[in-house]
């Protein structure tokens, strides 16, 4: 590899090599495909290039690993049944095309796996099954039945019924979202680029970024989409998964569709993304990438303070006013006085109940409204901290 090549982007975090050979023996993987590496708008599915994933996800399983696989492309293997030469841009025509192609699509899978000896099943999601804490659930019960009996999952988006307000957007999120509630010990995107570039790859200078340490750290060129005419996603939202995947503790693996063995196998190509150094509980991960805010509390600068600087609760003497209509259990986010958010968290109260709380401290809670009241309005363990947030 020449020094072009191995370009990286670091700081006093564990090296590529490290972070490669914890891919090459995850045992739970999630690997992820694009529409534009299996499918065109003109010949529909490339069946060739789904058999070379499939064999490579196939051949880690064998060898011991938990596999699953987050793949595009119905909509896109819905587009020439159905005369379309691109993806559509208004969502009913989308909900046709996966309602045509998801059967073209798991097909494929069925009979590609099973000539390794495998057997799959359809998992399809909208963004509502991970943002209740029930179907959440239901969900994590699901993969995990699946997985102990060999079966690979294969998840997608479930476009025949999404709408603009519940849809993922990209499955680039979605695979970050599935890894973290699986608990996945690392993350495979794969694309029709062979890694993150610098600038744009076809742009002369554009050098190839061997590893990134930091993902907040990054300055590249990712604002223009891809030119296949059936994806949704680009460089921008695999960034982003990263860094949701980053967040809880699980390392992610960018590569070219046809590289999917070699960087399995935690060969150097594509670029390899390093995790935080300790994962959070499965909870805070949900509420922090998942769960669906309830309301919001507007506090003062010195909880803002507290809560930026310390591993202080939210007190009701912090909090000057909320807003919706939010029940105990339910997530809230808490906004600074700036009026930007600064955390998200599970609250231990009604909204119904804060008015007379609020401004007071737990001494004055206990005395006029009673013991009970005295407690925080959330408790440090069921905060999370903004990412932007400043400290």
């Amino acid at each position: 590899m020449n020094e072009k090549q191995a370009k990286s982007v670091t700081t006093d975090q564990p090296d590529a090599q490290s972070i490669r050979r914890h891919i090459a023996h995850a045992r739970r993987v999630v690997v992820k495909v694009g529409s534009s590496s299996l499918a065109s708008a003109s010949t529909g599915l490339d069946l060739d290039r789904l058999r070379l994933l499939v064999g490579a996800v196939a051949d880690r399983q064998a060898r011991g690993s938990e596999m699953i696989l987050v793949s595009s492309g119905a909509i896109a293997a819905g587009l020439e049944p159905l005369g379309l030469s691109h993806r559509p841009s208004d969502v009913p025509q989308q909900q046709a095309a996966a309602a045509v192609g998801q059967g073209l699509l798991m097909s494929a899978y069925t009979q590609a796996f099973a000539s390794h000896g495998l057997q799959v099943a359809q998992v399809l999601l909208t963004k509502q099954d991970l943002t209740k804490a029930k179907s959440y659930h239901a969900a994590l019960m699901t993969f995990g039945a699946l997985t102990r009996m060999g079966v690979v999952p294969v998840v997608n988006e479930n476009d025949t019924v999404a709408t603009r307000e519940i849809r993922y957007g990209d499955n680039d999120r979605l695979a970050a979202l599935v890894a973290e509630l699986v608990r996945a010990d690392a993350l495979v995107l794969l694309s029709d680029v062979d890694g993150l570039y610098t600038a744009r790859p076809d742009d002369p200078s554009a050098e190839r970024i061997d590893y990134v340490s930091d993902v907040n750290t990054l300055s590249v060129d990712v604002c223009r989409p891809g030119s296949s005419g059936v994806g949704s996603g680009g460089m921008a939202t695999k960034i982003e998964a990263a860094r949701l995947a980053g967040e809880a503790g699980i390392p992610v693996g960018l590569a070219r569709w046809n590289q999917a063995a070699t960087i399995l196998a935690g060969d150097e190509v594509g670029t390899v993304f390093a995790a935080a150094p300790k994962r959070r509980s499965r909870r805070l991960s949900w509420l922090s990438h998942a769960s669906t805010t309830g309301g919001q509390l507007f506090i003062d600068a010195g909880a803002a303070r507290a809560l930026l600087t310390t591993a202080a609760s939210l007190l009701a003497a912090g909090v000057r006013r909320c807003s919706g209509d939010f029940h105990i259990g339910d997530s809230v986010d808490v906004i600074g006085p700036d009026g930007h958010v600064i955390a998200r968290g599970i609250v231990a109260f009604d909204a119904e109940a804060l008015p007379a709380m609020m401004g007071r401290t737990s001494s004055d809670l206990a005395t006029v409204l009673g013991p009970d009241y005295a407690r925080p309005i959330i408790h440090r363990d069921d905060l999370v901290m903004s990412p932007t947030a400043a400290r």
